[in-house]
């Protein structure tokens, strides 16, 4: 990422601080700090006031930190939010504004402590993240070749799937060729089910083995240059019988259907009504226990997210996921899920793995 956006990306807030009532900004959200200086380090605070930016980290990231940001660094000795009080005091800085989402309950107390008579902290919600909703061409050129690796690596790993193989043997498998394709790390922990264990929608892949005439579900994402990537894909072990198949067609529909709803200025909720009203059809609606999707980008849930009654209309530019899935007690789960571009004329599905039934 070119360091001139960083700065724009600053100049954007605080072009708003005065609407927002507040004099200064201080980011505690590591994926927010990384958006607006670059800096990629695990322990940071970002002051931000009309003029001016400071980072705070510690002696670890002195040499990372000026490498890296395009902005004032300082290192402290100790906790770095009273290091960024004083300079806030020197600049005479009286409303302060804090990520109140983001800020632990301790961190928020030291803060109200730490400031002079007259002056308070103001609390803002999501207002960096509303910025990161949009992507820029280098963030989007990021996550697509994030959704790239994370393709391949899961094209690696069937093919190593074995009969004696355990649903953490794939997952290990699985996050083993994400690395050896260059990839940082996985966006979250890979999800591998099986059979009856794929009616969780988050399960933890254990010591199960994977049988035959059983689905497998494999819901994984890569890192990549700081931005992630996610995909769920639904497979079956040896073949299908009827019941399986109807719930996959179904699912898939609704999949399809939610894709074909998105575009720019759609409401978020009507992409998620889209795959609702398809798996009515079939009457499975019911067995649909979460919302069709969330943003993506520096971090794996970001706005908006598509659900009922999320009035968010969607953007050219923004990168979200459509994951419609039906979930059976006792028998199985089957969800289908691809990462998508939103743009103007509609979107681009970023994913390039095949939704075809796949029997492995």
């Amino acid at each position: 990422m070119q360091k001139a956006i960083y700065s724009q990306r600053r100049q954007n807030l605080v072009r708003e601080f005065r609407a927002k009532g507040v004099d200064c900004l201080l980011v505690s959200a590591l994926p927010n700090i990384r958006y607006l200086a670059g800096f990629t380090g695990s322990n940071a605070l970002l002051l931000l006031w009309e003029g001016g930016a400071v980072l705070f980290t510690d002696r670890r990231y002195e040499i990372q930190a000026g490498e890296e940001c395009d902005c004032a660094v300082q290192v402290a000795r100790g906790p770095l939010i009273p290091e960024a009080l004083k300079l806030v005091r020197r600049r005479k800085l009286r409303r302060v504004g804090f990520e109140s989402h983001r800020v632990l309950f301790d961190s928020y107390t030291e803060l109200c402590e730490g400031l002079r008579p007259g002056s308070r902290a103001v609390a803002v919600r999501g207002w960096v993240e509303g910025y990161r909703m949009v992507k820029a061409p280098e963030e989007i050129a990021a996550i697509r070749a994030s959704v790239e690796l994370n393709s391949r690596a899961l094209e690696r790993a069937l093919k190593r799937l074995k009969p004696e193989m355990s649903e953490a043997d794939l997952a290990a498998e699985i996050d083993y060729q994400m690395r050896r394709l260059g990839a940082e790390g996985t966006a979250f922990d890979t999800i591998v089910a099986s059979g009856a264990r794929a009616a969780l929608p988050h399960a933890q892949p254990t010591s199960a083995r994977i049988e035959a005439a059983q689905v497998l579900l494999i819901d994984m994402g890569a890192k990549l240059g700081g931005y992630l990537s996610d995909m769920t894909r639904t497979l079956f072990v040896g073949g299908a019988g009827k019941r399986l198949l109807h719930y996959y067609a179904a699912v898939r529909e609704a999949q399809m259907a939610g894709v074909e709803a998105v575009r720019e200025g759609i409401a978020a909720e009507k992409v998620d009504a889209a795959c609702r009203i398809t798996l009515a059809r079939w009457r499975l609606d019911r067995f649909f226990v979460h919302s069709t999707g969330h943003g993506l980008g520096l971090e794996i849930h970001e706005a908006p997210r598509l659900g009922k009654k999320v009035k968010t209309q969607l953007k050219a530019g923004m990168v979200i996921t459509i994951e419609p899935g039906v979930y059976i007690e006792d028998f199985c789960g089957i969800r289908i899920e691809d990462t998508v571009l939103v743009t103007k004329n509609g979107c681009e599905v970023l994913t390039p793995t095949s939704k075809e039934p796949v029997v492995v």
